[in-house]
């Protein structure tokens, strides 16, 4: 996609106050659908029109739970057949529960002056350096992880890749490429991540 298509949040203004498929949630599904299996317990994680947790659950098999901070979210996924909770980031859910955590969490860079408070700005800004959201779920996803399990994180080279890594180092998770794609401004990058020792 051209990188003038790509959704940026002054042209989303006004729009509905789910954050709507896009090529973002095209890659991490296609990432996704490579590596889990169908006896897998899955959080599909800030779900937003639970494109991705639909989709895994349709090619794989796999029992797969969405949640999101956004109670319109939550609805759409509930609408999509998915089980859904209302939560911040993993605080709902138990320790040692999922085979797969899959993320594609706000990471786009946005100066202070330019975000506005509404769904749709929780759904796209990452704050000044991308990683206000990505930070947090670094230092959480691993407590949720079964024995065994994994995340995959979308992440851009506008998020400061090597940040990312490094911060997920720091949390005690090894992270390896799955996937990426390419446009004009940024690379579109899966992460996987596998806690250290697991």
């Amino acid at each position: 996609m051209p990188d003038d298509d790509r959704p940026r949040l002054a042209d989303l203004r006004g729009e509905p106050q789910v954050y709507r498929a896009a090529e973002d949630s095209q890659l991490l599904a296609t990432a996704a659908v490579a590596r889990v299996g169908r006896d897998d317990l899955v959080l599909d994680l800030g779900t937003g029109s639970g494109y991705v947790g639909r989709k895994v659950a349709e090619a794989c098999g796999a029992r797969v739970v969405a949640s999101d901070l956004n109670p319109h979210a939550c609805r759409r996924a509930r609408d999509e057949g998915l089980p859904a909770v209302r939560t911040d980031m993993v605080s709902g859910f138990r320790d040692d529960t999922f085979d797969w955590v899959l993320f594609n969490p706000p990471y786009l860079p946005t100066p202070e002056d330019q975000e506005w408070d509404d769904w749709m700005e929780r759904a796209l800004s990452g704050g000044e350096d991308g990683r206000a959201v990505v930070d947090p779920f670094l230092a959480s996803v691993r407590r949720v992880l079964a024995p065994g399990g994994h995340a995959l994180l979308l992440v851009s080279s506008l998020t400061g890749l090597d940040a990312v890594r490094n911060r997920a180092r720091n949390e005690g998770l090894i992270t390896e490429e799955a996937t990426d794609e390419q446009y004009p401004s940024e690379r579109l990058v899966v992460l996987e991540l596998t806690p250290t020792g697991g």
